[in-house]
């Protein structure tokens, strides 16, 4: 059954977890939670809305301790294919719609993990009904110029992803190319604040350029194996190969459409990604989740109803994997990353 256990030593940090008789805090490393808030009116502290997912409630009963909480503004362009009109036509508006996010955030009394003490200090104490989260930025235009990345450091911002679409840093899904000039002033800026570079959505000569000029700590947020599901959203073997020797992580999305060609997605479809990406990263203590769940889409389009079907992965997981290896991929390996990443 366990035809994946493997032993590993490449990690050098580990996280003491805090455990509770209902086992070990689980990471989600790709929530929109306040664009739905602000953009769809889903509040995060109200119950979940039908047809969605994701509430603290939600989060908190079924084991969600950290969550990689985003900083999502969508182009004009994108608008009508969303539905919303909120939606930015230049960078300063960009600005002005993250600033709103952030503040969303606070306003929720969400606690921000900000460097390695606060991430090691709340993990080690941690118990379910706890819930914590760390701020990523999911398209660089907010950032009006690099010299600005202080001031959303100063905010709580930890991770940046370059692109969604082309964004005037990178091209992006759906839209080819590379770092721009201004990226690659980006990049080096955010390498002096260690801050965290996300590969999801950034396309793939961008991904490339990436991996010449980039030095700091890498991830994938939201990504899963383009060789399951063709298109440029996903991410390559080759790809995953790389982040995992830079000791990075990829965290697998719970859409529908990064999960199989066509049909409804089950569990089945997010096990199955999880086994192509740690077989092509050498070892799933390079995998983790990110699942996207409400990000743009309900749980018509994922492969659960409800959050409780995370025990049922867990199950399923173990049909693959240790216990060791199935915690480090619902939350462990993520908590790892971030120790070795974060500052100090």
């Amino acid at each position: 059954m366990n035809d994946f256990i493997i032993t590993t030593y490449r990690f050098s940090t580990q996280v003491i977890l805090g455990r509770d008789e209902n086992g070990a805090l689980i990471v989600d490393a790709h929530l929109d939670i306040a664009w739905n808030a602000i953009s769809a009116g889903r509040g995060f502290l109200s119950p979940t809305a039908p047809r969605y997912l994701v509430s603290r409630s939600s989060l908190v009963a079924n084991g969600v301790g950290l969550v990689f909480a985003t900083l999502y503004t969508a182009p004009a362009r994108a608008g009508r294919a969303m539905r919303t009109r909120f939606v930015y036509q230049n960078a300063h508006e960009a600005h002005i719609m993250a600033t709103a996010e952030v503040n969303y955030y606070r306003s929720c009394d969400l606690q921000l993990i900000g460097d390695r003490a606060e991430l090691e200090a709340y993990a080690g104490g941690w118990r379910k009904g706890r819930l914590a989260a760390v701020l990523l930025m999911e398209g660089a235009d907010p950032i009006e110029d690099p010299s600005q990345l202080g001031s959303w450091t100063d905010r709580g911002v930890r991770i940046i992803g370059l692109a969604w679409g082309a964004t005037r840093y990178s091209g992006g899904t759906g839209a080819p190319g590379g770092v721009t000039e201004l990226g690659v002033q980006l990049l080096k800026a955010m390498r002096r604040k260690r801050v965290i570079l996300d590969l999801s959505h950034m396309a793939d000569q961008a991904v490339a350029d990436a991996f010449a000029v980039w030095r700091g700590p890498i991830m994938a947020s939201h990504s899963n194996a383009r060789a399951l599901v063709p298109g440029d959203r996903q991410i390559t073997d080759a790809t995953a190969k790389e982040i995992a020797r830079r000791d990075g992580v990829i965290g697998v999305s719970f859409y529908q459409k990064h999960l199989r060609s066509s049909g409804r997605a089950t569990l089945d479809h997010v096990v199955l990604h999880v086994l192509h990406l740690a077989r092509a990263a050498g070892g799933p203590e390079s995998i983790g989740l990110g699942t996207d769940l409400d990000g743009g889409f309900d749980s018509k389009q994922a492969p659960i109803s409800d959050l409780a079907g995370l025990k049922e992965l867990t199950t399923q997981l173990r049909q693959h994997f240790s216990r060791s290896q199935v915690e480090g991929v619902m939350g462990e390996n993520w908590l790892e990353f971030l120790s070795r990443s974060l500052p100090d």
